[in-house]
């Protein structure tokens, strides 16, 4: 701690804008839909700790996917610059541009190329397909249902309007489905290329994009391999 008298403090102080989300004082609902806008926070804290312990190009490709999506909301904002409601109430934003919400076409692009992917690329493999499409029915929901709170949460919170939430989930929804095509189409084929270069046997990157079902696959690999060291282990124990 400095000594009195030998304080040296700076013109001015800004603070951190990444969480920093301002909510009516006593509105209970506008306290819960600011932690709902943190969607977005919590989504790439997910995805960094996907690809640190699953490594996949895939999943690495959807990240990619997400920050050229953010890329795009940051050229579109400040072309447009369009201004945020009620002459901009809150100081600790990003940009005062608010055409397209960023909030809203991440969660939507986040969204639909998960709806894609779970119904298009992830196919069942197992034989309890009711069980199987029910929880794709009930993660798809969940997507959709968190996508539209965050987007709702901007214009009850008056850091955007309906319009600009509205435009931000179409460019988000769009951009999905052309990033998901490109990941089909041009990247998927290099994936196996890609996962054998020497840097990618390095880091222990993967490929599994020949996988039809990766969650059920690990199960059984796991199963599998968990029995037979057992019975190893059962037999020199003998």
């Amino acid at each position: 701690m400095a000594a009195d008298g030998q304080c040296s403090l700076p013109a001015s102080w800004r603070p951190v804008t990444l969480t920093h989300v301002e909510y009516p004082a006593g509105d209970l609902s506008g306290h819960l839909l600011a932690y709902l806008s943190l969607g977005p926070v919590f989504v790439i804290v997910g995805f960094v700790t996907l690809i640190i312990f699953k490594r996949e190009l895939h999943t690495i490709s959807f990240l990619g996917g997400l920050a050229l999506n953010e890329g795009v909301n940051w050229l579109i904002k400040n072309v447009i610059q369009e201004p945020r409601p009620c002459g901009g109430p809150h100081t600790a934003v990003g940009t005062k541009y608010g055409m397209p919400s960023s909030h809203s076409q991440f969660m939507w692009f986040f969204s639909v190329y998960s709806f894609l992917f779970l119904y298009l690329r992830m196919h069942q493999t197992n034989n309890a397909r009711f069980l199987d499409l029910l929880w794709r029915h009930v993660l798809s929901l969940g997507l959709l249902a968190a996508a539209f709170l965050v987007s709702y949460s901007r214009v009850y919170l008056l850091y955007h309007t309906w319009s600009q939430v509205l435009y931000g989930g179409i460019a988000g929804g769009l951009m999905a489905v052309a990033w998901f095509i490109f990941t089909q189409e041009v990247l998927t084929p290099l994936f196996p290329r890609i996962a054998a270069w020497p840097i990618s046997e390095f880091f222990l990157i993967r490929d599994t994009s020949l996988i039809p079902n990766v969650l059920w696959f690990e199960y059984t690999v796991t199963r599998a391999e968990a029995r037979n060291r057992q019975r190893k282990l059962g037999t020199k124990l003998q």
